[in-house]
């Protein structure tokens, strides 16, 4: 239902994957950025901590994807981007990002600060079942509840 509910907003919805770049606004003047997608990794190792808890045996899994974004607003964007992003899996359940390193590569800081024409490149975690099909990624500004949604569609 959380997917009906969303479609109307949803802006760009790019086929394919990656590489799309979708243009969106914050619910706040000047609040704008450029956002693509660069890389899928399914399955996403979890970078070995030896000082954290271990990972708990279980059916899950990790799927790190790269963005790259540049604010082509006229404010400075301070925002999470992990929480700003959500995948949809095959039977519409949704899932957040999460700040979790992955062997994928680097992720963001908690917190990205850029200035206008200032860009900034990461990784976002999800973790969803093992067998849970991955369909789409979604980010949206203001930790992800800006109005305008981008959207892509994962083969």
């Amino acid at each position: 239902m959380a997917l009906a509910l969303l479609a109307p907003a949803l802006l760009g919805a790019a086929p394919g994957g990656s590489g799309e770049t979708i243009s969106l606004a914050g619910n706040e003047p000047g609040q704008r950025l450029d956002v693509t997608l660069t890389q899928v990794v399914d399955p996403a190792s979890p970078v070995a901590d030896p000082t954290a808890e271990a990972e708990p045996d279980g059916p899950d899994r990790l799927l790190a994807v790269r963005f790259r974004l540049e604010n082509t607003g006229t404010a400075v964007y301070r925002d999470s981007p992990a929480p700003a992003a959500h995948l949809l899996d095959t039977t519409g359940q949704r899932f957040t990002g999460l700040d979790v390193p992955t062997t994928a590569g680097p992720s963001f800081p908690g917190t990205v600060t850029l200035e206008p024409g200032g860009t900034a490149e990461g990784f976002v975690t999800f973790r969803l079942p093992e067998d849970a099909g991955a369909a789409a990624v979604q980010f949206a500004l203001n930790t992800g509840l800006g109005d305008d949604v981008g959207q892509w569609s994962l083969p």
